[in-house]
């Protein structure tokens, strides 16, 4: 049935993209077509064809494997944006607290900046639309603020201070969509950047972020690329290049109807041979993986986290002729020293897959390393000192990293779901922006200065009773730190930006201090890269 199927659907995919004469329509495919126009001529109740051909599309392809799939309009539109560094809106990036809409920060030189929109303000209104006090999600909001560029929105806002409402007209325009959450200097030689996803314009914001870092003095490399889901494999393999020698493979890609393709390096070490020490956990997937792996099989930096997503399909993008698209597994990508690192599958058993995080949890291996087991089947040699890697399920790290049980507690989850600890960072520097400022000029004299206080902690009381979350003194004590520093990294974010929340939010990153106690460590890094 499923070869039947996959005929069937290159049949159809091949004619929808003008393949050439050649391919000419299956008996599958005719029966497919024949199928519709009997219903469409024949069915009790008239139906939508456009919608039942994407069923069937949709259908025919979750018997493939877990990552090819079918793309209508909208989700096109969705799924290239964060990949092509920009798209049309007004500059703002905000939070949907107790249905009001928080401006969190304001991009610099985009049109709400322009026009005077701050941190803090509260849009009530955009266009003649009440927004705030009704049940209205994230993507709803985006639709309305979001437009092409030159068109405009007006917008009401409540601020602090003022009675009234202020209204703004907004003239969108295009806005940039960086790669970069955080790049800053965390010791005298020791650089840190966080890398959130592998866009066209990532390779240069990094190199822009490398470089920078390397003026400020910059000998060694903590980079993070935990939560990074991937992206494009051409932008995985330019940033891997700033790390290896010419001439190194990095990944190569094969599949039956694919002959191997090879992306070598081509550029110098930009690091001069300082250390390296590349940060993952369970989502950091795709052309994370490959860049990771790279490192790994050329023994070049050392890996310290938890086991990757384990993604290893390459897809091909496929337009269809009415804006939609089909995203077709074409090949399996490999690491330098042969690894194909993608998670088993079931053809067509798509839940089974996503649920491999749960597995994972279920059988401890979040908790502790001895509860990974890898065949001898997929063991591997790294190719300078010839560790023992394994494929065939993500990229397993060299220093393994357990999740910190130690101040995670339910309480604390239930104060982040409920959005508590979000609403009292915001209501604190939205009732004292200008005194904290003055007082705390940059990120740095913040962190170190800045304290939580008795009245700031008994309003994380009132607004967690006011959404129903029993307060819980025994839980709450076991993660007072946690929550205070992440109370710091909100506040920090509001009042400078994103990359001033990671400075701050990194004091409790378990996996971000064991990656720095690594790099800061010269004999440990390197008994970690010879295997010992």
């Amino acid at each position: 049935m499923l070869k039947k199927i996959t005929g069937l659907f290159l049949c159809i995919l091949l004619s929808s993209v003008g393949a050439s004469a050649q391919f000419r329509p299956s008996p599958e495919g005719i029966k497919l077509e024949r199928t519709l126009q009997l219903i469409k001529n024949l069915y009790v109740d008239d139906v939508d064809s456009k919608e039942l051909t994407e069923s069937a599309v949709r259908a025919m392809l979750r018997e493939l494997d877990p990552h090819s799939s079918y793309l209508n309009e909208e989700e096109v539109k969705a799924m290239n944006e964060p990949l092509q560094g920009n798209f049309d809106g007004i500059g703002i990036s905000f939070n949907m607290l107790t249905d009001t809409l928080y401006v969190m920060e304001v991009i610099a030189g985009g049109p709400s900046q322009k026009v005077g929109i701050l941190p803090g303000d509260k849009i009530i209104y955009v266009g003649d639309t009440l927004i705030a006090g009704v049940e209205m999600n994230n993507q709803d909001v985006v639709k309305m603020l979001r437009g092409p560029k030159g068109t405009t929105v007006n917008v009401k806002v409540l601020r602090r201070g003022s009675k009234d409402l202020i209204e703004f007209r907004i003239v969108r325009d295009k806005i940039p969509i960086t790669s970069i959450d955080a790049a800053y200097m965390v010791s005298e030689n020791i650089g840190y950047i966080r890398l959130s996803r592998f866009g066209i314009s990532s390779a240069d914001e990094f190199k822009a972020a490398e470089s920078k870092l390397r003026s400020q003095g910059m000998k060694h490399l903590l980079l993070d690329l935990t939560d990074n889901g991937g992206g494009i494999l051409q932008t995985a393999n330019e940033i891997a290049d700033e790390f290896l020698g010419e001439g190194k493979v990095i990944v190569y890609t094969e599949g039956k109807n694919q002959p191997r393709y090879t992306m070598n390096a081509t550029g110098t070490d930009e690091l001069n041979g300082g250390k390296l020490v590349i940060l993952v956990n369970g989502s950091s997937a795709s052309a994370s993986e490959i860049l990771a792996g790279a490192i790994q099989d050329w023994d070049r930096g050392v890996i310290v986290g938890r086991r990757t997503f384990g993604k290893g399909l390459v897809q091909r993008q496929l337009p269809l002729p009415d804006g939609t698209m089909i995203r077709l597994t074409v090949a399996r990508y490999y690491t330098p020293s042969g690894r194909s690192i993608q998670k088993p599958y079931e053809e067509g058993n798509i839940e089974a897959y996503n649920q491999d995080f749960i597995n994972r949890y279920n059988q401890g291996e979040l908790f502790e390393v001895d509860s990974i087991h890898f065949p001898d089947s997929l063991k591997y040699k790294t190719l300078i000192n010839e560790r023992t890697v394994y494929g065939g399920g993500g990229i397993m790290p060299d220093y393994y990293v357990p999740i910190d049980t130690t101040s995670g507690t339910m309480f604390h989850a239930n104060l982040n779901a409920r959005g508590v600890i979000n609403r009292v960072a915001i209501g604190e520097v939205d009732n004292n922006r200008k005194s904290l400022l003055s007082k705390f000029s940059d990120v740095e004299e913040f962190n170190k200065g800045y304290h939580i206080s008795d009245d700031l902690l008994n309003r994380l009381k009132t607004v967690a009773a006011e959404v129903d979350v029993e307060w819980n003194e025994d839980e709450y004590l076991k993660s007072q730190n946690l929550i205070f520093v992440q109370l710091k990294a909100l506040m920090a974010r509001d009042l400078y930006d994103s990359s001033a929340f990671f400075r701050i939010i990194n004091d409790e990153n378990d996996i971000y201090l064991e990656g720095l106690k690594i790099i800061s460590d010269e004999k440990l890094y390197n008994q970690l890269l010879q295997g010992v």
